[in-house]
């Protein structure tokens, strides 16, 4: 009998991604043009955005060439010493890889049998966490049937604002914090 302890367990924290500021923006302005046809004609990305997108996604990078992915990468280091039974891996909706499917791909390669997805995308109305993110799982689901996909996600509004109050007191000034 298989109990969830049993289960391996896997975490992907997603994040918005960007482009490396080294990446040549003729490459970036390609990109949306191509993304854009799509979008006017519907359909699948053709092969010269697929192409652009890798190109893109596997620049190289580094903390002062992508602040976004070093500070992600940060908040995963962070968020895997809270879960230490976890195995935590990050994943960008756009710019710089892995992708979700990759990430997930990934895991479920290393065994894990539940992945849970959270975005740093914290706030309701974004296209990538309510639309993109779930249609994304949505396809893993059928391409990885013997894998749990779930997806931590809306965020309690109350939990974001406590973390954002303890963030504001934390820079308040010394005399205030004392008295």
């Amino acid at each position: 009998m298989d109990t969830s302890r049993e289960k391996r367990h896997g975490v992907i924290l997603v994040g918005h991604g960007g482009v490396a500021k080294d990446c040549p923006r003729e490459l970036v302005r390609r990109f949306k043009e191509l993304e854009g046809a799509r979008a006017a004609r519907g359909g699948e990305p053709t092969d010269e955005e697929l192409a652009v997108d890798r190109q893109i996604r596997h620049w190289p990078r580094t903390p002062a060439t992508d602040p976004y992915k070093a500070g992600l990468e940060c908040l995963a280091a962070g968020l895997q010493s809270m879960l230490p039974e976890e195995r935590v891996v990050v994943a960008y909706n756009e710019f710089c890889a892995p992708s979700l499917e990759e990430a997930v791909a990934q895991l479920a390669g290393e065994g894990a049998s539940v992945i849970s997805v959270a975005t740093s995308m914290l706030t309701p109305g974004g296209v990538h966490s309510e639309q993109e993110i779930p249609e994304i799982l949505e396809r893993l689901r059928r391409r990885h049937a013997g894998v749990e996909l779930r997806y931590a996600w809306p965020f309690d509004m109350n939990r974001v604002a406590r973390l954002l109050a303890d963030q504001v007191h934390q820079f308040e000034p010394q005399q205030r914090a004392s008295a």
